[in-house]
């Protein structure tokens, strides 16, 4: 049976360290057939529109941000990553900021992130990770304030099963058709959480978050896909297939 873990919003330099880690040292172990990213790998916070005219638009950490994404994609050993808000970032502030800059090779995402180097397949558009499964990052329809549904709702749009994150909720939820008699089929809409230190997320308004860390993993067996939720603990720790790892 194959097993594909699905990693959450990491949003460095924002991300859970102890986390990451316990998390890289389960995956160098455990030895999963393919790990995934949801997005929003780095947040590039200095780049964002709320940091235009304020201090964190001089921060200049810009570089030590992106090598350290590298070093946590690299421990995490993530083989395929999808397009995200916080990473089209990049794009966007050269579109709108600098467009004379357009068509340098080194700022196209995937050379700015040496991904080439680490052996991983960046995806503009959705991937099929699995049988009638695809990985989104979330962005792409109406967020839904209960957790699973946006995922669900873009499972339904898109006649496919969807992992994805975005809403830094954890969520598993289905949609199923039937009739009499008949074989159902059912529609997964898995949100995986995110893995950020939250806090760094100050933006959120009383600090009353509806958000939990964690990340997916489906296994595979043939045309058959089984989803699972792993939540994380706030000190990094979790719990699979009866082992504490922390």
């Amino acid at each position: 049976m194959k097993v594909i873990v699905c990693v959450s919003d990491l949003q460095v330099p924002y991300h859970d360290r102890k986390a990451v880690s316990v998390l890289s040292r389960f995956i160098k172990t455990y030895k999963p057939d393919e790990v995934v990213s949801v997005g929003d790998e780095m947040d590039m916070q200095t780049i964002s529109k709320w940091s235009k005219g304020t201090d964190l638009e001089h921060e200049k950490s810009i570089a030590r941000d992106r090598d350290e994404t590298y070093r946590v994609l690299e421990s995490l050993k993530i083989k395929h990553m999808i397009r995200s808000n916080h990473t089209d970032r990049l794009f966007n502030t050269i579109k709108m900021r600098a467009p004379g800059l357009a068509g340098l090779p080194e700022l196209e995402l995937k050379n700015f992130l040496r991904l080439d180097n680490l052996g991983i397949k960046y995806h503009e558009k959705p991937y099929e990770l699995a049988p009638n499964w695809l990985l989104l990052h979330g962005d792409e329809g109406n967020v839904q304030p209960t957790a699973g549904a946006t995922a669900l709702g873009l499972a339904k749009r898109a006649g496919m099963s969807v992992v994805c994150g975005h809403t830094h909720r954890m969520g598993l939820t289905h949609y199923t058709q039937s009739y009499f008699g008949g074989h159902p089929k059912t529609l997964w809409g898995l949100e995986v959480g995110c893995l950020m230190d939250f806090k760094f997320a100050k933006y959120i308004r009383g600090g009353l978050f509806t958000w939990h860390k964690g990340f997916g993993v489906l296994y595979v067996d043939g045309n058959k896909v089984m989803p699972h939720l792993v939540p994380v603990n706030m000190d990094g720790s979790f719990v699979f297939d009866g082992k504490v790892w922390k």
